[in-house]
């Protein structure tokens, strides 16, 4: 399938979407129509498996039989399920029942069947408990499908429903799929949904524009950039992943052999399943990620509290988007936490500063971090000047780049990235401004292809260029702007004045003043003709 017929997949579901959802919240109904996109995926991936596993024996079913080849397979070999199973549990890592297939929920859908939600519901339950507990379980914790949302009792819940995975059904079959597609298609409505909700979708969508800007730098050599991208990354983490998207653009840009493991972690529950269902959806096989439901600033997840340093785990890229100026509550435990106590704690008004922190502290040593913040992270004083001064002095700040207003659904503020490294090769800080190139939208601005390219080739040869970026020594930051990282201070947008001829502009209005007597003359002769007075 073309760019463009991917494209069209999408945005024929996001018409479904639109269509469908009424004066559902976008949010609600993003859950629901993800989450049987989701199924659909599940569903192809396990009927191909099982093909396979069963070779001649998965049966051929007729024209018109509506009936899954699973289901006449489960009836004619009863005594053989559990076996299959326990096979298929083993080589996939998840277990459907030929009921739950896409394919016969789809059937009851356009047959209006009144058992469709209790089907739905007993499917989803059971891949939960009897898959691979890490990834599977509380998968669809979140999709709620006796929500009066839906409606207000049974038969509208089944029969909106119903409706719902019709028109899905419907939109998906004009298109040949496969994960990589369906991933993508999955990829657009969030980002869809992501506009539709506004300021609430900054908790989990990074547009993809920014997302790449991140992924390709975080893949190039760490000390000398123009060197081009790492062979292999080990390990990678957002440690504040959303929906995942930046661990898979990571992922996309070294290609699947070019990735150790992704590590994610995500507070909100529902965006937590979002990220596992994206992974899954775009061939991330569940052994190589590991997404945790957690609060990054507490440091709740068992394989990152090593307070021994020899056994601490590190990585090799981290990228991430946290919350802007995240309200949190820095208690005295904290103060003592291994990832601040050498920086103290960022305010309670914003935890941008703890976020930094806690991806920094696990950053390995020949790593690359880029991380999006609010601007206010490059000048705001107190303890914020502290921390921002000290990661200057042990020379962690490598990059500072200053991005357009209004690239983000959640704020209209302009963002900057931190790009920052342990193995620092120069004695500079380089600022690249590209707060001035953009293409305006009515709702939205965005960065085209040429801004991001000029964005990562900057940062790649560490270019100069007026109005634009500059390299700036550290004693010149340090003595001059005393660790004020404001982009302004280093690089002026204003056009250069332009230099005026004072000799040619005095030629030209004794020109002008010529012109201007002969003009007057003629007509006074005119005047004269007429009998009238002169001027």
């Amino acid at each position: 399938m073309t760019a463009q017929e991917q494209q069209k997949l999408g945005k024929t579901l996001w018409g479904i979407a639109d269509n469908l959802r009424g004066a559902m919240n976008a949010d609600d109904f993003r859950d629901y129509m993800l989450s049987f996109l989701f199924l659909r995926y599940l569903s192809d991936n396990y009927e191909t498996a099982a093909q396979k596993e069963l070779g001649k024996d998965y049966p051929k079913v007729k024209e018109g039989d509506k009936r899954t080849p699973l289901s006449l397979w489960y009836k004619a070999n009863p005594g053989d399920i559990d076996a299959f199973e326990k096979q298929m549990r083993r080589k996939v890592h998840y277990v459907i029942e030929p009921q739950h297939l896409w394919s016969n929920i789809a059937e009851l859908a356009r047959m209006q069947n009144e058992e469709l939600l209790h089907t739905l519901q007993k499917g989803f339950k059971y891949i939960e408990n009897e898959s691979f507990e890490s990834t599977f379980q509380g998968l669809f914790s979140e999709i709620n499908l006796d929500s009066e949302k839906l409606g207000k009792n049974y038969p509208e819940r089944n029969a909106r429903l119903c409706t719902i995975i019709s028109k899905i059904a419907e939109g998906i079959a004009q298109f040949s799929t496969d994960s990589d597609i369906l991933g993508d298609a999955y990829e657009y409505l969030i980002g869809q949904f992501a506009a539709g909700s506004g300021k609430k979708a900054g908790e989990f969508y990074t547009p993809q524009p920014i997302s790449s800007i991140l992924s390709e730098i975080v893949t190039l050599d760490s000390q000398d950039p123009s060197s081009g991208k790492k062979k292999k990354l080990d390990k990678v983490m957002d440690f504040a992943c959303g929906s995942g998207s930046l661990l898979l653009n990571v992922r996309k840009e070294m290609g699947p052999k070019g990735i150790g493991k992704l590590y994610g972690q995500e507070k909100n529950i529902t965006t937590y399943n979002l990220a596992r269902m994206n992974m899954l959806l775009h061939g991330v096989k569940d052994t190589e990620f590991e997404i945790h439901h957690g609060d990054s600033l507490l440091n709740d997840w068992d394989i990152l509290n090593e307070p021994n340093p020899a056994k601490k785990m590190e990585f090799d890229a981290i990228v991430a988007n946290p919350p802007f100026s995240y309200r949190w509550e820095p208690t005295e435990a904290l103060g003592e936490d291994f990832r601040f106590k050498s920086y103290g704690l960022a305010p309670k008004s914003a935890a941008d500063f703890a976020f930094l922190l806690h991806g920094l502290h696990f950053l390995g040593k020949e790593g690359t971090m880029a991380i999006i913040l609010p601007h206010g992270v490059l000048f705001r004083g107190g303890v914020e000047e502290r921390i921002r001064t000290k990661l200057l002095k042990d020379d962690y700040i490598d990059t500072v780049i200053g991005l357009p207003a209004n690239l983000f659904y959640s704020t209209g503020i302009p963002v900057c990235i931190l790009v920052l490294k342990k193995c620092k090769k120069f004695d500079d800080v380089l600022f690249i401004n590209a707060s001035e190139h953009f293409e305006k939208g009515k709702r939205q601005n965005h960065l085209r292809q040429e801004d991001i390219d000029k964005i990562v080739d900057t940062y790649k040869f560490r270019k100069e260029e007026a109005r634009y970026s500059r390299r700036v020594a550290m004693k010149v930051i340090e003595k001059e702007h005393g660790y004020n990282l404001n982009i302004s201070r280093y690089i002026s947008t204003a056009a250069d004045e332009v230099e005026i001829d004072l000799n040619e502009v005095n030629k030209q209005l004794k020109e002008i003043d010529k012109k201007a007597e002969e003009a007057r003359n003629r007509h006074n002769e005119f005047l004269k003709e007429l009998g009238l007075p002169t001027i």
